[in-house]
């Protein structure tokens, strides 16, 4: 076995990793719909906007995966997976909220993974103008991922507590994120780089998120922001 596929094989398996992590934001969810204090709010401060892009993020190397030559199963199939929990993650936060807002990210999720799905199964005829395309989709997502996590930071930042965030997501993305960074080194800078650049901003983003989860139990500052935050709400 040679090393891409080495790496190839221990990202594959990172992502499943990562997952767990993904499911484990959804069960939290499931578990404050089922307590009486947070039922009606439980997707509480968590990034429409975050989950969103990170939807895209993952449905985009899917569509990279099968664009590229050869067709790469390790980028495809664990996406894949990956998209179906974030849409199902963006459809709670849809029937928690039920404004504009939501129901259009859902509604643009569920029509870019039927589109997504359709080229899968029509667009077997590779192309350089797909490989282009979908580049360029990755590079728009790793702008947007920049901007979506950001938002998510500073909901934490100015409330100074995590409410629905769950820190084992983000835990296990980072694992993710670094195995993927070695895999598209492997692949060469010509055909690996969207990989890298957009692992490089998710890890990042996930190191900010793993330090304020430190932050909100032990700065005076959060403190003083969520009694803040909690006596308007």
């Amino acid at each position: 076995m040679n090393l891409y596929n080495t790496l190839g094989f221990l990202n594959t398996i990172f992502i499943l990793i990562s997952l767990i992590g993904v499911f484990s934001q959804l069960q939290k969810i499931w578990k404050r719909k089922k307590d009486l204090e947070t039922k009606d709010n439980s997707s509480e401060l968590l990034s429409l906007n975050q989950f969103s892009v990170s939807f895209l993020a993952y449905f985009s190397f899917f569509i990279y995966g099968y664009s590229i030559e050869p067709f790469n199963h390790y980028i495809v199939w664990p996406r894949l997976i990956a998209s179906l929990l974030l849409g199902l993650i963006l459809f709670e936060i849809w029937q928690d909220r039920k404004n504009k807002s939501s129901t259009a990210c859902l509604s643009v999720a569920i029509a870019i993974f039927i589109l997504g799905c359709l080229g899968l199964s029509f667009g077997n005829i590779y192309t350089d103008e797909s490989k282009l395309i979908s580049s360029s989709l990755i590079v728009v997502v790793t702008l947007l991922i920049a901007q979506g996590y950001y938002h998510q930071i500073m909901l934490i930042a100015r409330s100074g507590q995590t409410g629905a965030v769950d820190l084992r997501m983000s835990q296990f993305i980072l694992m993710m994120d670094i195995s993927t960074i070695a895999f598209a080194l492997s692949m060469g800078l010509s055909d690996g780089w969207p990989l890298f650049v957009l692992a490089t901003v998710s890890g990042i983003t996930k190191l900010i998120i793993m330090f304020l989860f430190r932050w909100v139990r032990l700065s005076k500052t959060a403190q003083q922001r969520r009694n803040a935050y909690l006596a308007l709400t």
